[in-house]
């Protein structure tokens, strides 16, 4: 018997020693502007990472030791399974190729530390991941939305298959991807890891959070995942001739609500960000550029409490800064209203079986959206 339990545990040792970490979710693009971009990654198993970066130059990933950008704060490399790292000082306009590790953390104790295996996304085999830095000088810009997508994978799939994503600088994720951010493996279940598989690895996506993404018990954990170092989730960004502005419009009902259970502060949420839209429709990037977009998950009309928010604090600061359109979404229905009807600008609601496509230069936007079997369902035109 005592042999039994002395080979048992011979065997538990030797098939824990045989686990080899993984990247199972990720890497993904976010927030890439014109000198920076964040990767995020996540693996089965606690552990280092760092990203790897090489110009697009044509040479072998391997002809020289690249430069290494750890997961780290405060001086301290994160043992995690969530890895995020943000890379600033690149060169606008420029195309970069990377990699991601996690190297596996299997003990810790006082000052010593073991480590396992290395995961890494393939260079060998397969070519280098690649991105493009944001360029306020491109002459145009091509970007695709959706929204309300609800956990549905196919009919994300569906979607952006009636996108041509080799022409498509962006994608837009303006709110309620899924019903509840309950987990971790909801959330990639539910999107994240078919985008990352469609395009989310080299062309970069902006997501502007939408009420459903505020419930659940991972709800608070939503900026680890995304925009993670970003001061908030509401931001800016320029490509070419745009400047986008993500407004975060918080939930629809108000903060007493009691499918809120006491943990909603809204109200103030949006008061913040009243402070912040004042400044940046300030700024010089957002003044000098031809088109301004805004996206809201929230629209300013329908009626409930987060409409009526959105239309008393955001509009009156958006038609004195000029902006050309709103871009929303939360309604599951397609809606367009005119320059006049909401607001000074056209509001464009997407539905949750459309995707809309645009491409802007310095003179006009052009928009079209389709709905499931890929026809056309509105197509329009902002001219300056």
């Amino acid at each position: 018997m005592k042999r039994i339990v002395t080979l048992l545990a011979v065997l538990l040792i030797a098939a824990s020693n045989l686990h080899a970490v993984k990247i199972i979710h990720g890497p993904y693009l976010q927030n890439v502007t014109a000198t920076e971009a964040t990767f995020v990654w996540i693996s089965d198993s606690v552990s280092l990472g760092w990203v790897e970066i090489a110009p697009d130059d044509g040479t072998h990933f391997y002809v020289t030791e690249r430069p290494q950008y750890f997961d780290c704060a405060n001086g301290i490399k994160n043992e995690s399974r969530i890895h995020s790292v943000c890379i600033r000082g690149l060169d606008p306009g420029t195309n970069y190729r990377y990699r991601v590790y996690a190297k596996e953390v299997t003990e810790h104790r006082g000052n010593y530390v073991a480590y396992g295996q290395t995961a890494a996304t393939d260079v060998y085999r397969k070519q280098p991941l690649k991105f493009r830095t944001l360029d306020s000088r491109a002459g145009s810009v091509s970007f695709t939305m959706l929204n309300d997508i609800h956990g549905d994978v196919p009919k994300l799939q569906t979607l952006i298959g009636h996108t041509d994503l080799s022409k498509t600088d962006m994608v837009l994720f303006v709110g309620d991807m899924v019903s509840v951010f309950e987990s971790e493996e909801q959330v990639f279940g539910g999107f994240m890891d078919a985008a990352v598989d469609l395009f989310a690895k080299e062309t970069p996506m902006y997501y502007t959070r939408g009420n459903h993404e505020t419930r659940g018990r991972s709800a608070w954990a939503f900026q680890n995942y995304f925009s993670p170092f970003s001061e908030h989730i509401y931001y800016m960004y320029r490509q070419g001739p745009v400047c986008f502005v993500a407004l975060d419009s918080g939930e629809d009902k108000p903060d007493s609500d009691l499918e809120y259970y006491g943990l909603t502060m809204y109200d103030n949420y949006r008061d913040e960000q009243v402070e912040w839209l004042k400044q940046i429709v300030k700024s010089e990037e957002f003044r000098s550029a031809p088109f301004k977009i805004v996206t809201c998950h929230i629209p300013p009309f329908g009626g409930w409490h987060g409409n009526d928010e959105v239309a008393k604090k955001f509009i009156p600061i958006l038609e004195e800064a000029g902006v050309d359109i709103m871009l929303s979404a939360h309604l599951h229905k397609y809606v367009h209203k005119k320059a006049g009807e909401s607001a000074s600008f056209p509001i464009v609601v997407n539905s949750n079986d459309t995707v809309l496509k645009a491409v802007v230069d310095g003179k006009t936007m052009k928009v079209e959206v389709l709905g499931m079997d890929g026809k056309t369902v509105d197509k329009f035109e902002i001219k300056k």
